[in-house]
């Protein structure tokens, strides 16, 4: 199954749990050796493999163990600003973005339909 915005979230762990049961399979691990060697639950393991939701550090640490991790490379590679950017910056990193309708209107700072403290709504 291909891996696209169409899936449900819960599809999408299913499949994830399957292609990572298979990984597992062929490593010759059983969900418990598997689960030590990531120190986590065999029930984590479990979790995993059939769809649930898990904790990230859980999933990162089943991966590394699977010599799956460096996978995550191709979501988003690390990149930094092109050069011209930096030129544009000034050498300063952009950390943050401002809300789409200040952008459009180009103003910064609360806008007319804000709320503030003490308006009584």
């Amino acid at each position: 199954m291909k891996l696209d915005t169409s899936l449900t979230d819960s599809a999408v762990l299913e499949e994830l749990g399957k292609r990572l049961a298979r990984a597992r399979i062929s490593s010759s691990l059983t969900q418990a050796e598997l689960a030590d060697r990531a120190a986590v639950g065999k029930r984590t393991v479990e979790r995993i493999e059939t769809g649930k939701s898990v904790q990230l550090v859980s999933l990162i640490r089943v991966l590394r163990v699977l010599d799956l991790l460096e996978a995550f490379d191709a979501i988003g590679p690390e990149e930094g600003p092109s050069p011209m950017e930096m030129l544009e910056r000034r050498g300063k990193i952009r950390r943050r973005v401002s809300s789409r309708s200040s952008r459009k209107s180009g103003v910064s700072g609360p806008t007319p339909t804000s709320w503030h403290w003490g308006d009584g709504r």
